[in-house]
């Protein structure tokens, strides 16, 4: 296999989705509604919110609906919108959809999972989610060799950034490391074969 360098949008070597980012699109507006819905009715928060002793009564679905609401309230929705679009839209182009599906929700929902039982067991947000993304798209990068693409030096670099940056995150008992760590072991296991 001959090793070529990337084009012009580094990604754009690697990209295996579709241009359209729809899912990104879908997702960004239902927790957009969520957020406003939260805002507007601030009593709407207490019920879909992760929390550990309602969920051990039974409230199971919290750990769902705590992906799309925001514990940081109108500040956490804008950042967090933001970095779905960019982020989001970088990973439905470059893993696919169903891809970005299964590590959104995949290991979103499992952050969610692990927060209740472990680092954080009252807050909501779709951040771990993103983080998810930014994990597939690290192991993405390195894994570029695989499809013989040689990408620029500083993705490379912010690609070995990231899991280093997860287990810190971690460390510190945050719980957007783990995430981000899942989706990396995942993307190893689901990314394309490389063609021959």
């Amino acid at each position: 296999m001959t090793t070529r360098t990337a084009a012009p949008t580094p990604f754009a070597a690697i990209t295996f989705g579709p241009r359209k980012p729809l899912l990104t699109a879908a997702v960004f507006l239902v927790t957009l509604a969520g957020g406003i819905a939260q805002l507007v009715h601030r009593p709407l928060y207490d019920h879909v919110v992760r929390d550990a002793a309602r969920i051990n009564d039974g409230q199971w679905y919290r750990l769902l609906t705590g992906m799309f609401f925001q514990d940081g309230w109108a500040a956490g929705l804008v950042s967090n919108l933001i970095l779905l679009a960019v982020v989001g839209t970088v990973a439905e182009r470059v893993l696919g959809r169903w891809r970005w599906l299964v590590l959104y929700f995949g290991c979103g929902w499992l952050g969610q999972l692990i927060s209740y039982a472990w680092l954080n067991p009252v807050g909501a947000g779709n951040s771990m989610c993103v983080a998810a993304l930014i994990g597939g798209l690290a192991m993405t990068v390195l894994l570029a060799q695989r499809y013989g693409v040689t990408l620029p030096l500083p993705l490379r670099i912010t690609a070995f950034l990231v899991p280093a940056l997860a287990i810190a995150d971690t460390a510190v008992q945050d719980n957007h490391g783990l995430p981000c760590l899942l989706a990396m072991g995942l993307t190893h296991l689901i990314a394309p074969t490389p063609e021959a």
